[in-house]
């Protein structure tokens, strides 16, 4: 059974920082691409940065480039997003997933479908 468990969530201060944490278990980690989406309330879940099994590359969506950092660590089954300079915009609900394929993560569908899908961790930043 494939389980995705996010961490790392909280409330901060606009400027600030936090760092997600997402650990998998039940699948081949450094098969697949992992991504960080986010849904905001009464908002479509979007896209927020891709990162393929072996870590060389990597996918942002344009309101975080130059802010956040996905990365990957294949010894620990873990992936994570630095998130830095936080605005009052980035507050949603941060979501994990997994796929084979990183196109199906770094997608501009407003219905992605990866293969897997954590529980979600709340960011909440205030002005």
């Amino acid at each position: 059974q494939v389980q995705l468990v996010e961490s790392g969530g909280g409330l901060v201060q606009a400027g600030g920082s936090l760092r997600l944490s997402c650990a998998a278990s039940g699948l081949a980690f450094s098969v697949f691409s992992m991504g960080w989406f986010r849904q905001a309330p009464g908002k479509e879940r979007e896209f927020v940065a891709a990162i393929i099994g072996s870590g060389f590359s990597t996918y942002y969506a344009d309101s975080v480039k130059g802010r956040f950092t996905i990365s990957r660590d294949n010894a620990k089954n873990t992936v994570y997003l630095q998130m830095n300079s936080l605005k009052p915009e980035d507050t949603a609900v941060y979501y994990c997933a997994a796929d084979r394929v990183v196109s199906n993560l770094n997608t501009g569908s407003p219905d992605p479908r990866p293969d897997f899908w954590g529980q979600g961790t709340q960011v909440t930043v205030s002005s």
